[in-house]
């Protein structure tokens, strides 16, 4: 069974079929693009696999379990991270704090043994900063641990968001458009981020309009149109399919 799979999801909104039988699987240890149009269904999806919502029918699995039904933090728990088209950062908590309150799920303490700040609570938020510290190193973003999250330029604040989802320890991470409204030269950085967490041994599913970056970066690539998978394969197989040039580019190539 593949690392993730989504067997035959049906959504609906309002008698609007936003997912239709939607078949898809990703396999342990690759980056996987999905592209579409807008309105293709690709939020959607990943509001399902992520647990935010609940299909109509069909099933989900992560690593083997059936995920269709959980709530989000027990997702999480599993091992899946996500970002967010808009930005979820906090602006008035510092760099470091956003990377920590991506580790809440694996914390163990409670409410008495914080408010008593008991020895093995310190000793705790002690090596939660260090860690919080070693993914800002490993983002780039450690010169600015103590700066306030608002204070980042917008492409450094996508960057910090990729990194509360790290904090999480995710086996998986949902990237949901993490190009947009990015220069040139962050988009650049960012195929970099991606391609190093890769690296580390994170799986990775995103969701993205910059066709130059999905081309650039993913292994395999599934093509969303109009809530129907209409092509899946590798970058040079799907931007040849004449199915996603018609639906996706409207007669243009595949090439940036």
């Amino acid at each position: 069974m593949s690392f993730l799979s989504v067997e035959e999801i049906i959504k609906n909104y309002d008698g609007v079929r936003a997912l239709n039988q939607v078949s898809l699987h990703v396999r342990k240890g690759i980056i996987k693009g999905l592209i579409g149009p807008n309105g293709a269904g690709k939020t959607t999806l990943f509001h399902l696999i992520s647990g935010m919502e609940r299909p109509a029918s069909g099933k989900i699995y992560f690593k083997g379990t059936d995920i269709t039904s959980m709530e989000p933090y027990e997702i999480s728990l599993l091992g899946v991270g996500r970002t967010f088209q808009t930005l979820q950062i906090w602006g008035n908590m510092t760099v470091v704090e956003n990377i920590m309150a991506g580790m809440h799920t694996r914390l163990k303490e409670g409410f008495l043994s914080c408010g008593l700040w008991l020895p093995w609570v310190k000793r705790t938020e002690k090596e939660a900063l260090k860690e919080a510290k070693e993914i800002l190193e490993f983002l780039g973003l450690l010169g600015r641990w103590k700066w306030l999250a608002s204070q980042l330029s917008f492409g450094q604040q996508k960057i910090l968001e990729m990194g509360r989802a790290l904090a999480m320890k995710p086996e998986l991470i949902l990237l949901d458009e993490p190009a947009a409204g990015l220069t040139a030269t962050e988009v650049r950085r960012l195929a970099e981020r991606i391609c190093q967490i890769r690296k580390e041994g994170v799986t990775i599913l995103v969701v993205e309009h910059h066709m130059g970056l999905v081309m650039e970066i993913a292994d395999e690539i599934a093509v969303l149109n109009n809530g129907e998978l209409i092509a899946e394969g590798t970058p040079d197989v799907v931007r040849r399919n004449p199915q996603v040039i018609e639906a996706y580019l409207k007669g243009a190539r595949v090439d940036a």
